[in-house]
């Protein structure tokens, strides 16, 4: 029978038990995550990649909570984020306190919006920067409604010296400050990494510029998750994000045959293009920054 085992265990006795998830969990993990691939790709695309849901080697673990039976009911991901996974609203108080207790930092919660913001609530300490609580989570299963640009291409680590800027400018624009701020490479790891897994699309301009670029942030055997969609400041009103995004469903359904992306409320004109290229509400996910 499972115990609860300090310092994992929140105190109060009606909450429920949460442990750190080990290999032996994994198909638990797995099959959580599967009740609602969108929302759970970024977990489900871990698992993926590697194999366990046992904490990694650059210190990220997953916390999993369980019900009087024993059954695996919620999971939160604590790495550089922090991401509920299949979390009731009810349950993020005491997954909060465990993670008070793990004096850890984090760069930013996000998931859907319910947990992730009861989450953020119950944390209580930390400042965020920016909370942005309505985020249109969308999805396509089939082709695009558009035509896809032919010049979107998925990049090589040839174009990573074109690639790379317009991630920094992206990043910029979307979060505030520059990920490359400080002499980190960390960011620039990031984007070579994604080049390399074939998760990268852009069209380039005639001066070998990127006019147009989106990754693949996370992708499962069920569903991928696009990113960091861009469009070069001064090719910006043109249509270019409707062939691009059309472009970018083929290319990610090749993978997966669900595509996905959240988006800011407030954006609009985002919004509007998704919703030509054929993608559709399924959910609402919130993001903290911090």
């Amino acid at each position: 029978m499972l115990q609860r085992a300090a310092p994992w265990s929140p105190s109060r006795r009606r909450d429920p038990l949460i442990r750190r998830l080990g290999h032996e969990d994994t198909l638990e993990l797995c099959e959580l995550a599967a009740l609602d691939p969108v929302a759970n790709v970024f977990i489900a695309a871990h698992l993926l990649t590697a194999g366990s849901a046992a904490p990694t080697q650059s210190g990220a673990e997953i916390l999993g909570a369980y019900d009087g039976d024993g059954r695996l009911v919620s999971a939160c991901w604590l790495g550089a984020n922090i991401v509920p996974v299949g979390m009731q609203e009810e349950a993020a108080p005491a997954f909060a306190e465990v993670i008070r207790g793990a004096n850890r930092r984090f760069a930013s919660i996000f998931g859907p919006a319910e947990p992730t913001l009861a989450l953020y609530e119950g944390l209580g300490g930390p400042r965020a920067r920016e909370v942005r609580p309505v985020q249109p989570l969308m999805a396509i299963e089939g082709g695009a409604s558009v035509r896809p640009d032919s010049l979107v291409r998925v990049t090589t680590l040839d174009d990573f010296d074109a690639v790379a800027p317009a991630c920094v400018a992206m990043f910029e624009e979307e979060v505030g400050y520059s990920p490359v701020a400080g002499g980190s490479d960390n960011y620039y790891r990031r984007v070579r990494q994604l080049i390399q897994q074939g998760h990268s699309m852009a069209r380039f301009g005639d001066q070998g510029e990127v006019i147009f670029k989106a990754e693949l942030g996370a992708v499962s055997s069920a569903a991928s998750q696009v990113q960091g969609v861009w469009v070069a400041p001064a090719h910006r009103g043109l249509g270019l994000s409707n062939g691009g995004m059309a472009a970018v469903v083929g290319f990610a359904r090749q993978l997966a045959p669900i595509v996905s992306l959240y988006v800011n409320d407030y954006n609009e004109r985002a919004k509007a293009c998704y919703e030509r290229v054929g993608f559709e509400r399924v959910g609402t996910f919130a993001t903290v920054l911090f």
